[in-house]
């Protein structure tokens, strides 16, 4: 078997099995691409090691590809497709990971008011549309696929909840969304109804001047150029820029945060947050919510007031 078949039928049978693979069959495909759709036993471990590192320095990226090419070839080794393995043993020193940005409130205001410089003359909802996209991420913590995957019918504004449907792990949601978010989203949707529906209610809410679902690559690449002109720089020690993605992670920090103001319990809450989120379990989202400054004095804070109600109890009892 060729390696693109190879790669096809790995990607169906993790199908079947509820992952989606959506980053990673383009990855795959790059790598079949790379290699020329050779034979996976045509190849070398130089060949493997070139398309791990790539054109770029070294980054968390060779881990990712890593982990991408051992499932192949586990998958193609086990069904007789390939004899053995050529990827390396031994990683390389990576550089760290990157940290989760969490924007500041006036940060947010500052993004939201940038998208005003993609108005374009060819496309005279560009703007507005990247703006409503920037909302749905904070407002309704949503991936970026998830939001540039609603589609008209997914958004019900009089009930106020978006339909998130077949997202990771093949999962589908309910997200209630606030009435401030509401407001905005029925503002885009009069603005959008001057636009194509190709699709009738099966059309993409957020869409194209022609009506169609916006590109992935896109709408990321398109956020480097909002980032720069609301002057949001690369955090002092880290490598690369805040991320578009970094959206959803300031809903959830931002939620945590008003949860431990209001003393609410958050321990119990988390669980709904995950929910909220589309989360598998809690881990996910305890992950997701690693320490950040405000949150650690929060917790601290809240850790001071258990030590002194402890304290006096111990001391009435004694």
């Amino acid at each position: 078997m060729t390696s693109s078949e190879i790669v096809a039928a790995y990607l169906t049978a993790r199908r079947a099995q509820g992952v989606q693979l959506k980053s990673a069959a383009r990855t795959l495909r790059q790598f079949v691409r790379v290699i020329d759709n050779r034979s996976l036993d045509a190849l070398t471990s130089q060949d493997i090691a070139a398309f791990l590192q790539g054109r770029g320095a070294l980054s968390g990226t060779w881990r990712t590809r890593r982990s991408l090419l051992t499932g192949l070839y586990r998958f193609a080794v086990a069904r007789g497709y390939a004899f053995s393995s050529p990827l390396p043993e031994l990683l390389p020193k990576l550089p760290p990971s990157l940290t989760p940005y969490v924007y500041s409130r006036e940060e947010l205001q500052r993004l939201f008011s940038a998208t005003a410089i993609l108005d374009s003359p060819w496309s005279r909802l560009q703007a507005d549309t990247y703006r409503t996209l920037l909302l749905l991420l904070y407002g309704a913590g949503l991936r970026v696929s998830e939001a540039i995957g609603l589609k008209l019918r997914d958004v019900d504004l009089s009930g106020h909840v978006l339909t998130v449907r077949n997202s990771k792990f093949y999962k589908s949601r309910l997200v209630p969304v606030g009435p401030q978010l509401v407001t905005a989203l029925n503002d885009y949707l009069d603005r959008r109804s001057n636009l194509p529906f190709p699709e009738g209610p099966d059309s993409s809410f957020l869409c194209s001047r022609s009506g169609c679902r916006l590109y992935y690559q896109r709408v990321v690449t398109l956020f480097q150029r909002v980032r720069a002109a609301a002057n949001i720089p690369i955090p002092a020690g880290e490598r690369r820029p805040p991320r578009l993605h970094d959206l959803r992670h300031t809903a959830a920090v931002h939620r945590v945060l008003h949860w431990y103001r209001t003393g609410k319990n958050v321990q119990a809450l988390l669980p709904h947050l995950a929910t909220y989120l589309g989360h598998v379990d809690i881990r996910a989202t305890q992950r997701y919510l690693q320490m950040t400054p405000e949150l650690l004095q929060e917790a601290s804070y809240r850790f001071a007031i258990y030590a002194r109600q402890t304290s006096v109890s111990e001391a009435d009892d004694a």
